[in-house]
């Protein structure tokens, strides 16, 4: 898995500002300022439906894409654009569930063999039918190991056209992803003709779109605003909404925009955004489910390197305190490292599991400390110097790092924050030396499938995400044995016995789950709220309120 960051964090202005209604649409009336009882964070997936046609929406992103070309440079930015244009093989759907797409029916004739029947009458925005001959293009581009998504194949031995309207992909081994993959966008299915006239252009301002979803891309002023059309000729469902016009800003110029109405919706991209908009007239804020969370990861520098000193911090954590003075009661203390939006089959199974785990309260009493402090004791290796915690200045991660500088002093043990600048924050993930010096990262990112074992996989003992040296052959084997069974409910007793060993290792320590934060003018209505809307046409669903 590729680690992803996530959400910027929620300024300390913003986050007082919240409501305690995180349900739907946020209806607190304007200016009480109060901020959000995280014990009552209720996620709902969609918004109501619309009724109405709208001839332009103006939309913001947090910044330009560099491509529209996601084989190349896969983006947040870029995917909410062109989640509208391109159409995937499968779909994720607003309650993070996955269904055939692009694909009519699907059939397994055995555990490593998995044919796709491709969906009749879909047609490029150039006029031309989609073929077999394009999706296997497109598949085998996605595959190519420089492009984005070539990860997602490596399961893979051979995939072939079978038939005019049918693919075939054999698998060295059973995987139980690849659908999920498929609808990410290892699925997304290019008009060939289009994509190799393009060459290196594809996926920049001038050129046009190689799809057949909804919209058409049909603008891109460079620097200053991409327009996506509706497309008449759509094979499905018409949209509502004739132009979606995206522009972007940073988070100041982004509350202004849309306070002065100067801008119709966004999906915050921080926090910090929706809370500085709580009770705004003309704005609604809706909330749904993400796999987006809040962690701390342990380092390679070994002041964490003993299970029963995470144990212990974890024990010891104030995640509700968190909550309310860093995210202003709108992330919600949480006992794993994925959020509930990766909960895309058995929900049930995986909420009964998450409510077992008993390592991560979210306000720990004085037995959670004396039990932290007896834990610090038998260790083997407590560390004699300070516990060095990384971070940027951004208020959310500071109240964390404070937090858990509070929390090592509460159990004998001694903190120290290194924060260095948001610019060079995302060089912890990915450099091994640029966090030679932190013993444990504030951490907060997503994973884009909506399957728990897409996250625990980082747990396994080569993983280039298991920084801190966890080893278990029994993990190991596990995790192996969840990603290669195909049926839901065995894989997800497997996964949740996955994440009962990772959580009882701490091999990271949860604070919190973060929600999608949807922003819209009140008179538009219609989009989905939940994280699917980085892969599913959201603008599809928009459309006013009224008839």
């Amino acid at each position: 898995m590729k680690l992803t960051t996530s959400f910027a964090a929620v300024s300390l202005a913003g986050a007082m500002a919240l409501t305690a209604a995180c349900s739907g649409a946020d209806t607190t009336p304007a200016g009480t300022g109060t901020p959000g009882d995280a014990a009552r964070l209720e996620l709902t997936p969609t918004t109501a439906d619309a009724a109405g046609a709208v001839p332009t929406v103006n939309w913001l992103l947090e910044d330009e894409p560099d491509s529209l070309d996601l084989d190349t440079q896969g983006g947040s930015a870029g995917r909410t654009v062109l989640t509208n244009v391109c159409e995937r093989l499968y779909q994720l759907q607003p309650d993070m569930t996955v269904r055939p797409s692009l694909v009519g029916k699907a059939a397994r004739p055995d555990p490593t063999t998995l044919v796709l029947s491709l969906r009749d009458g879909v047609t490029f925005h150039d006029g031309s039918a989609m073929t077999a001959d394009d999706v296997l293009y497109s598949l085998k581009r996605h595959a190519d190991p420089e492009m984005e998504q070539s990860d997602e194949f490596e399961n893979v031995a051979r995939m072939t056209k079978t038939g005019d309207r049918e693919i075939t992909i054999a698998f060295k081994q059973p995987d139980a992803l690849f659908t999920k993959a498929l609808a990410g966008d290892a699925g997304l299915v290019y008009n060939r003709e289009q994509v190799e006239q393009a060459g290196k252009d594809f996926g920049t301002p001038g050129r046009p779109d190689a799809c057949s979803g909804p919209y058409r891309l049909t603008d891109w002023k460079s620097g200053e605003s991409i327009t996506l059309t509706r497309h008449d000729g759509y094979w499905g469902k018409k949209p509502l909404t004739q132009k979606v016009v995206f522009r972007w800003a940073d988070d100041s110029a982004m509350v202004n925009a849309l306070r002065t109405g100067a801008a119709d919706g966004t999906y915050a991209d921080s926090i910090g955004t929706a809370a500085a908009l709580r009770g705004k007239p003309g704005l609604d804020q809706h909330y749904g489910p993400s796999t987006a969370a809040l962690a701390l990861i342990p380092t390679e520098r070994g002041g964490l390197s003993d299970p029963d000193v995470r144990k212990a911090l974890s024990l010891a954590l104030d995640r509700a305190g968190i909550a309310k003075s860093g995210y202003g009661g709108l992330v919600e203390p949480w006992a794993t490292p994925v959020g509930s939006g990766a909960w895309g089959y058995e929900k049930a199974a995986f909420a009964a599991a998450q409510k077992q785990l008993t390592g991560a309260p979210a306000h720990p009493d004085a037995a959670d400390i004396a039990r932290a402090k007896e834990l610090v004791a038998k260790a083997d290796a407590a560390p004699d110097g300070p516990i060095v915690i990384g971070t940027d200045s951004s208020q959310g991660r500071l109240v964390i790092a404070n937090a858990v500088r509070a929390a090592l002093q509460q159990i004998g043990l001694k903190g120290q924050i290194k924060t260095v600048p948001s610019a060079e924050y995302g060089e912890f993930y990915g450099d091994k030396q640029a966090r030679a010096d932190i013993d444990v990262l504030v951490a907060d990112w997503y994973i884009s499938k909506s399957d728990p074992i897409g996250f625990y996989d980082n747990g396994v003992s080569d993983s280039s995400n298991n920084w801190v040296g966890f080893r278990s052959p029994a993990y190991d084997s596990k995790v192996e044995e969840a990603l290669r069974t195909l049926d839901d409910k065995k894989r997800a007793a497997l996964v949740t016995d996955v994440q009962r060993q990772f959580s009882d290792a701490a091999v990271w320590i949860p604070i919190a789950q973060m929600p999608t934060a949807l922003v819209i003018d009140d008179k538009l209505t219609g989009p989905p709220a939940s994280m699917a809307y980085l892969y599913y046409p959201w603008a599809a669903e928009l459309g006013a309120k009224r008839g």
